[in-house]
């Protein structure tokens, strides 16, 4: 099944349960509550829902700002990630044999490992398993220090490549440090609270005939569970329903694997 219609329906279930449980919930209230109480009290009850859902309204927007931003922040420094990758790659093909064969084949490993241990590991947030990943950066690290480039175009070379490595790692802790951010637990509190005092809200306001109440209920109880659901999911870039796609690193190794047929078939016809 496409990951876009398991969103759907998963998405689809939620707010219809969300939507027939607060409508349900609004039937047995109706019939326990004192309704003609609380249609004495309907002006001051539509005053106080009307500012109740006003301050909820601009903190669900508020949250829904950040974490897109996040979300959104997490796919850049996926693609920037992949990009200096690439650059990498390619800038050390200029470099002794030696050396460059040890650098590309770190890079390779690297990807390799970012796509089969260190994706799972930030869903878990195993910083052990990400340490053990970077170690394969140290090695791409140590490799470009041992090198002794032999010729001006060499040293001009091995400065890029210095450049790139340290765009490189720069880029790595900025999706690392996006992985960990989350909303705060106070937040969250304040978010499932203020949701469910809006559908009390609208509990309150005794709405005639009752299926338009019903239906009211419903429609607003299903428009939190949407955006909550979306809060939820973008919160976490890496392993939400909308987690980030490992595209950009396949294509880094495919670009790995042009870059050294190319190389070679340079230096076949300089041979």
């Amino acid at each position: 099944m496409p990951r876009w219609l398991r969103i759907t329906v998963r998405l689809t279930a939620i707010v219809a349960g969300v939507s027939l449980v607060s409508a349900l919930g609004l039937v047995v209230f109706r019939q326990l509550a004192p309704l003609e109480d609380l249609k004495k009290a309907s002006g001051e009850l539509g005053n106080y829902l009307q500012t109740v859902g006003g301050i909820y309204a601009v903190l669900l927007a508020f949250v829904v700002y950040v974490v897109w931003n996040q979300y959104d922040q997490a796919r850049g420094h996926i693609d920037r990630e992949s990009a200096a990758l690439i650059d990498l790659h390619r800038t050390a093909s200029g470099l002794p044999i030696t050396t460059r064969d040890e650098i590309q084949a770190g890079l390779r490993a690297y990807v390799q490992a970012v796509l089969g241990d260190e994706w799972a590991a930030m869903k878990r947030r195993d910083e052990a398993t990400i340490t053990h990943v970077g170690e394969r950066l140290d090695r791409v690290w140590l490799a470009i220090h041992r090198c002794t480039p032999v010729n001006e175009c060499q040293h001009t070379i091995y400065s890029e490549v210095l450049s790139r490595f340290n765009d490189l790692t720069d880029v790595r802790t900025s999706r690392l440090t996006s992985s960990r951010q989350r909303i705060p637990l106070p937040m969250k509190i304040l978010l499932y609270a203020g949701a469910l005092i809006m559908i009390g809200s609208i509990y309150m306001m005794v709405i005639e005939p009752a299926w338009v109440h019903v239906l009211a209920t419903g429609a607003l109880s299903g428009a939190i569970a949407h955006i909550m659901f979306l809060i939820y999911d973008l919160d976490d870039p890496f392993s939400g329903r909308y987690t980030k796609a490992r595209d950009p690193y396949h294509r880094a190794l495919a670009a790995f694997e042009r870059d050294t047929h190319l190389v070679d078939a340079v230096e076949k016809r300089a041979a």
